[in-house]
C-alpha cells in the first residue's frame, strides 16, 4: 500500500540546482529513516543519501556538500536539494527506505548536461 511519488527533476545545466520531492502515501511508518537512490541508464541503483527521523543525514562521498536531504513529517515528503550539479549526477532518481524497501516509485529523471 505504500507509494512514493517523485517529482522536481529536469534538464539543468553543469552547476544548477534542483530541488527533487518525495511524497509518500499509505501505511508507512514515519519513524523509518528514509534515503534518495539514483540509477544511471546501464547502471545499478546507487545510495545518494538518507535522513532519519530526528533529520540526522547521511550522504554518499560523490554528493557530499552538494546535495541536502531533509523531510517533513507532518507532510510525509523527503526533498532532496541538489546544488553545484555535474553531467554524472544524470541518472533516475527515486526514494525508499533503506534496509526495508517497499516497491520503488517511477522516479524523477534529472539530466545535467550542456
Amino acid at each position: 500500500q505504500v507509494q512514493f511519488v517523485e517529482s522536481g527533476g529536469g534538464l539543468v545545466q553543469p552547476g544548477g540546482s534542483l530541488r527533487l520531492s518525495c511524497v509518500i502515501s499509505g501505511s508507512f511508518d514515519s519513524r523509518l529513516a528514509m534515503a534518495w537512490y539514483r540509477q544511471a541508464p546501464g547502471e545499478q541503483r546507487d545510495y545518494v543519501a538518507s535522513v532519519t527521523v530526528h533529520g540526522g543525514a547521511n550522504y554518499a562521498d560523490s554528493v557530499w556538500g552538494r546535495f541536502t536531504i531533509s523531510r517533513d513529517n507532518a507532510k510525509n515528503t523527503v526533498y532532496l536539494q541538489m546544488n553545484s550539479l555535474r553531467p554524472e549526477d544524470t541518472a533516475v532518481y527515486y526514494c525508499n527506505a533503506p534496509g526495508d524497501y517497499y516497491p520503488w516509485g517511477q522516479g524523477t529523471q534529472v539530466t545535467v548536461s550542456s
